[in-house]
């Protein structure tokens, strides 16, 4: 009894949707990736900032001489959070911008289907609203300026 081989059609029709489907998968790794830094870099801002408001706050009330070193190492946090962030925003923006330019290479040479959208990563979005925060708050905490003030 002999095997039979799909045709070649077949096998291309084959790998060509699984090597779409990997695509949609490594980008949605990619976006799972800057979703881990945003929640990194969001505790580092939200630490650094609650250390540098309680010590502000106690010494506005009298309870410590001064808070200086403690304040300036919420800023400190609050700086390395939002360095992160901004370092993940730029490896995340060059690995989908390289992403997308194979992906475009490959359907264009008929290897792959790029029927599928691939749309504007949303948690890039919120990435980008976030580092827009931690601007704000560290601006706030080092110029003593509203909004956080």
């Amino acid at each position: 009894m002999a095997t039979e081989t799909p045709e070649p059609r077949v096998a291309d029709e084959l790998a060509s949707r699984r090597t779409g489907m990997a695509f949609q998968r490594t980008r949605m790794s990619a976006d799972r990736t800057l979703m881990s830094v945003i929640r990194t870099s969001l505790s580092l801002i939200g630490f650094g900032f609650t250390i540098f408001q309680t010590f502000r706050k106690a010494h506005e009330a009298g309870l410590i001489v001064s808070s200086r070193s403690p304040a300036n190492f919420g800023i400190t946090l609050v700086g390395l959070g939002i360095a992160m962030l901004g370092a993940g925003i730029g490896y995340h923006v060059v690995f989908m911008v390289g992403l997308r330019r194979t992906r475009a290479k490959l359907a264009d040479n008929g290897l792959i289907h790029a029927d599928s959208l691939f749309p504007v990563s949303l948690t890039l979005m919120v990435a980008i609203v976030l580092l827009g925060i931690g601007l704000l708050a560290i601006a706030s905490m080092t110029l003593d300026i509203p909004p956080f003030r």
